[in-house]
């Protein structure tokens, strides 16, 4: 349990290492970082055709496809897609457009990347997660379901030694949210038996905590 809870710790840290554009950012933005904060699809087009850059790095290594997705910008995000992006990028805290927008619960804006490019595989953080992991954590259930729609792998660990099903058991609530999130990675076929660290499964955990719903959803699942 001490386990748990110092992974808990660094978790809530981990949560504040997402971080947007500071206003001091934004105010010196230019060029595609300015459009693609602005939302301004034309002038990415025009700034793309006459030679910029499309994953210039602000000093928080933030491509404009970073901060389009930070800022929400859909069409910003398509046309700096087009002119060429990397839709994999990954900023100096390692994340990727997906991961923004899978923790902002955007469901939009996670099927549009993955219709970009964005890879549903690919391994952000400090703790080697997946945008699914990082979407179940928070309950965010749409998020989960259209990424698992996209191909993002059910069983990735992290480098705490969770899955995304033991992280929507773990760090979540037993709430609606969660339970939703649950009952989309057991429908999908998530490993209900793969433990953490210390052996625990997550329908011990579940268990434990009271979670009676998720219990249930586990259990049909199998395990």
């Amino acid at each position: 349990m001490l386990r748990i809870f110092l992974s808990l710790l660094l978790l809530a840290a981990a949560a504040q290492a997402q971080t947007p554009p500071s206003a001091a950012d934004l105010a010196g933005y230019e060029g595609l970082h300015l459009a693609a904060q602005e939302g301004d699809a034309a002038a990415i087009r025009r700034l793309a055709a006459a030679g910029a850059d499309p994953d210039a790095r602000d000093r928080a290594g933030r491509t404009p496809a970073h901060v389009a997705a930070f800022a929400s910008n859909d069409a910003a995000l398509r046309a700096l897609a087009e002119a060429g992006a990397d839709m994999n990028a990954l900023e100096n805290r390692v994340y990727d457009v997906l991961t923004i927008a899978a923790v902002a619960d955007d469901p939009e804006l996670v099927s549009l990347a993955l219709e970009l490019g964005n890879r549903p595989d690919l391994v952000t953080s400090v703790y080697d997660g997946t945008a699914l992991i990082a979407a179940a954590h928070l309950g965010h259930h749409e998020v989960v379901r259209r990424l698992i729609a996209g191909g993002a792998p059910l069983d990735h660990v992290n480098n705490l030694g969770w899955t995304a099903l033991m992280e929507a058991v773990v760090l979540g609530d037993g709430g609606p949210d969660h339970t939703a999130t649950v009952r989309a990675l057991t429908e999908a076929g998530a490993d209900t038996g793969i433990t953490d660290y210390d052996g625990v499964t997550p329908l011990q955990h579940a268990e434990a905590r009271g979670f009676a719903d998720i219990a249930g959803l586990i259990r049909a699942a199998g395990h």
